[in-house]
């Protein structure tokens, strides 16, 4: 199920809000002494986009509803934009809208029209919005790089980040780290995340059963680690037999070897054919290439080519069909990872509610579920496929992490308060 629009859709908003904007923009203002003014301007737009908001609301609401009974491919959005899925909440934009228009001026802009991140933004308020209508956001999964920290490097004790994290986690919400990062020792993990997992050990605001509250998927979703108070990395490891779905019991290692093995292959080729001063890295469940050359940064262009040169050969081979599989652009090297994020969602969504955490001690349900990362582009993104199980937020940067749980903050304190 996906809960949440894709680039194509966020595109399509995008194009209905152009004419609103061609229409009652005033650019003339700047110029013309009898204009009308921005005020003026800019409560006429608001009015418009909001109507738009409010219509494109009412055709996800019908999608939901033939979604309900079986027949989402005969809503009226599945015929306007046929690659629409399904959702998990209702998205409430017009408020979502409003909300942001009076952060970001949407409405008063004149030579600027509703941009592809206005969208984004506007879709990850509606999408926070429906989660906190579904009931209490059980679990919030967060992807690591570009996400919580920049690229490449660690969550610091400053990082402003760590202190809405244990607010969430005061409020009983369980969080997940599910990050590329294939590591199967405690303390690299650590060193990435050492400023959130001290600032836990510290916490005076948690009980001890809210500081176990969170554990890290590497690799997708191939080794997990959960908190640990008496460990020199406040990590430990748990073996796969403890925490495996049924589902993945299929992942055998003859067959992993395989898909990697396959991956390797159209790897080199691409090395070879693209002239890429790259260096193969082979690790016990991925495979990919990083720069050989210090400092050297590979074009986007194949980076791209790469990820997707291995994605359709792997689709189309055997093996690629036995066992899932993500291959991705990290922004400066390809890896391709066993299993992919929605594995490491579906786990950790598991693990928890087969703890006796969940809302009735099962597994935590998407509707209940908040995954942030920073890739939801549909070709090459590893935290596309986290919107199969849980509901989704797509942010650019760290700050817009901190920005994303302020704004989740402030929604769940006005529930508090209504309740």
């Amino acid at each position: 199920m996906f809960c949440y629009f894709t680039d194509t859709k966020a595109e399509w908003i995008k194009g209905l809000l152009a004419v609103p904007f061609v229409l009652h923009s005033q650019p003339t203002g700047v110029f013309e002494k009898n204009a009308h003014s921005v005020e003026q301007m800019a409560e006429v737009a608001h009015q418009r986009y909001a109507e738009i908001m409010q219509d494109v609301e009412n055709i996800v609401d019908d999608h939901i509803a033939h979604q309900k009974v079986g027949l989402q491919g005969q809503s009226k959005l599945k015929l306007l934009v046929p690659t629409i899925g399904s959702f998990f909440t209702r998205l409430h934009l017009a408020d979502a809208f409003r909300y942001q228009d009076r952060k970001r001026f949407i409405s008063s802009r004149r030579f600027v029209p509703p941009s592809f991140n206005d969208i984004r933004l506007i879709l990850n308020t509606a999408q926070l919005m429906g989660v906190l209508e579904a009931g209490p956001l059980d679990l919030a999964t967060f992807d690591g790089d570009v996400t919580l920290y920049d690229d490449g490097e660690s969550l610091e004790p400053s990082n402003p980040v760590t202190q809405k994290i244990i607010h969430l986690m005061s409020h009983d919400t369980k969080i997940g780290i599910v990050t590329a990062a294939g590591y199967t020792e405690a303390e690299k993990y650590y060193n990435r995340l050492h400023g959130l997992l001290d600032a836990i050990k510290a916490s005076t605001i948690l009980t001890e059963a809210q500081k176990h509250n969170i554990m890290v998927m590497g690799g997708e979703s191939n080794f997990l680690f959960t908190y640990d108070p008496t460990s020199p990395f406040l990590l430990a490891h748990l073996s796969r037999r403890n925490w495996i779905l049924p589902s993945m019991s299929t992942w055998t290692q003859p067959t992993i070897t395989a898909l990697l093995d396959a991956a390797e292959s159209s790897l080199r080729e691409c090395v070879t054919n693209l002239s890429l001063p790259a260096t193969i890295l082979r690790k016990e469940r991925a495979v990919g290439i990083i720069p050989s050359v210090p400092g050297y940064k590979f074009a986007r262009e194949s980076l791209e080519e790469t990820v997707l040169v291995i994605q359709k050969k792997l689709e189309m081979s055997e093996v690629g069909k036995a066992i899932p599989f993500c291959a991705f652009n990290g922004g400066n090297d390809v890896f391709v990872d066993i299993g992919d994020k929605s594995w490491g969602v579906l786990v950790c969504q598991n693990y928890f509610g087969g703890k006796g955490m969940g809302p009735q001690g099962g597994s935590i349900k998407g509707e209940r579920t908040l995954h942030v990362g920073d890739q939801f582009l549909s070709a090459g993104s590893n935290d596309f496929k986290a919107r199969n199980v849980g509901t989704t937020a797509w942010i650019a940067n760290p700050a817009e992490t901190v920005e994303l749980l302020s704004e989740l903050a402030e929604l769940m304190a006005l529930k508090e308060k209504r309740a």
